[in-house]
């Protein structure tokens, strides 16, 4: 399940989970730092294989929700690794009381991970505000849900319909237009995009659908075009 996906960052996708009824894949982001310590992006279900894959790169130091829906699998990881550090994204800290975050996500790195990774927040909307990261060392940029890419052949019926006209489809996918309209103020947004295209990532990793070895800057000019 876990696969290496560039120097340091490795992937592993999960169960596919409906969300409002559409059938959503999900992928996590393991990240060895250079004290040898894993911070998660986004963690998947938790099995046995997985926990012993992940333990035989590191501890677990760091567990990382990049928005407030991405919430589902938080405890049983930090259950499993009571010494991570949970941290939380705008607003997910107020939807979880149940879960204890150790920090807030700015659009500043936290010290533990600031001279490997990047960060910055896409602030305007009303709705939901993502955290996106970049790994240095493997000029990686991750996304969540701003940027949706999802497989044409699972697209099937009505539903599938309807993700192709929201454009979230194929290599052009982009960012669900009801999302689009809740950035009420773009100007936040568009700083937030221009800085990650001066990272100029080559590797692109996201949440749903396919992810980019080559090319990362244009594809995320493209998708993030509408800001």
């Amino acid at each position: 399940m876990l696969e290496e996906f560039a120097p340091s960052l490795y992937v592993a996708d999960g169960p596919t989970v409906p969300f409002f009824g559409f059938p959503y894949p999900t992928r996590m982001v393991l990240v060895q730092l250079g004290d040898g310590n894993l911070w998660v992006w986004s963690p998947i279900a938790l099995d046995p294989e997985l926990k012993r894959a992940v333990d035989a790169i590191g501890p677990v130091r760091h567990i990382v929700s990049p928005n407030k829906i991405h919430h589902l699998f938080l405890k049983e990881w930090s259950e499993a690794w009571p010494d991570a550090q949970l941290h939380a994204p705008p607003g997910l800290a107020k939807r979880r009381p149940d879960l204890h975050f150790d920090a807030d996500l700015g659009d500043e790195s936290h010290p533990a991970w600031a001279t490997e990774i990047d960060q910055v927040i896409f602030h305007g909307s009303f709705a939901m505000e993502e955290v996106v990261f970049f790994h240095r060392a493997s000029r990686t940029a991750i996304f969540c849900d701003l940027v949706q890419r999802h497989d044409r052949a699972g697209m099937k019926g009505f539903k599938g319909m309807l993700m192709r006209l929201d454009g979230l489809v194929g290599e052009h996918g982009s960012t669900p237009r009801e999302w689009r309209v809740s950035f009420l103020r773009r100007g936040p947004a568009r700083t937030a995009r221009a800085r990650v295209l001066a990272w100029k990532p080559e590797r692109l990793v996201i949440a749903h659908g396919a992810c980019a070895q080559d090319d990362a800057t244009q594809i995320l000019a493209r998708a993030l075009a509408w800001i």
